[in-house]
């Protein structure tokens, strides 16, 4: 049986995951700062209030999380097993040698970190750098690619041109011809390339902020 304890819970180790308070993780989420207070979490007159539906799926969007590690969290379950990826920072991933010519990790130059195992052996992070990708992803973060994942409209992706641009961005519209790239900074431009100028499009899985 699903409990109140158990929801709650669940989004407090979700914000303790992700190094913040709930507060920290409601404000991320794009939802007001007390959404997840303690205070919220019951009426005087004992009755219960629960987390809408729309507000944990806004949680998950926003921290790169699943539903199934959501679930897990909720049933107590352990953290999610980890593995070491090869990190380097956004710019660098632009210049010649990081990437094969099936868009997997190669050469030197890579960090190796922990993060989460997501079942992709070509997985790889980046570490953001700028303003660019706020309000996202800040300087900083770092995000779990993976090469292999399947991709749709709408999910957050990493893309590298022939020219040696990297970006994350948002997919919109692809078809067998172009390519159309959401901004997350409303100050920066969206982007549409042919697809011919693409070197790859991969999807990120995870956030570490």
């Amino acid at each position: 049986m699903l409990t109140h304890a158990q929801i709650w819970r669940a989004i407090d180790a979700l914000a303790a995951r992700h190094s913040m308070s709930p507060s920290g993780l409601a404000k991320l989420a794009g939802l007001d700062p007390t959404t997840f207070n303690k205070s919220k979490r019951g009426a005087a007159n004992g009755k219960l209030r629960w987390p809408s539906t729309e507000s944990l799926a806004k949680v998950l969007s926003a921290t790169g999380e699943s539903l199934d590690g959501f679930v897990a969290l909720v049933g107590g379950q352990p953290t999610i097993r980890t593995r070491m990826v090869p990190l380097i920072g956004m710019a660098q991933a632009g210049s010649s040698g990081y990437f094969d010519d099936a868009g997997f990790p190669a050469g030197s130059g890579w960090e190796n970190i922990v993060f989460p195992e997501i079942g992709d052996a070509h997985c790889y992070a980046l570490e953001i750098a700028g303003e660019s990708m706020l309000p996202v992803y800040r300087d900083g973060d770092r995000v779990l690619v993976s090469p292999s994942a399947s991709l749709r409209r709408g999910d957050r992706v990493v893309v590298k041109t022939h020219a040696g641009e990297v970006m994350a961005k948002q997919l919109g519209r692809m078809t067998a011809q172009r390519i159309e790239l959401k901004s997350f900074n409303p100050d920066f431009e969206d982007r549409n390339f042919a697809l011919n100028e693409i070197a790859f499009a991969h999807r990120i899985i995870w956030a570490s902020q």
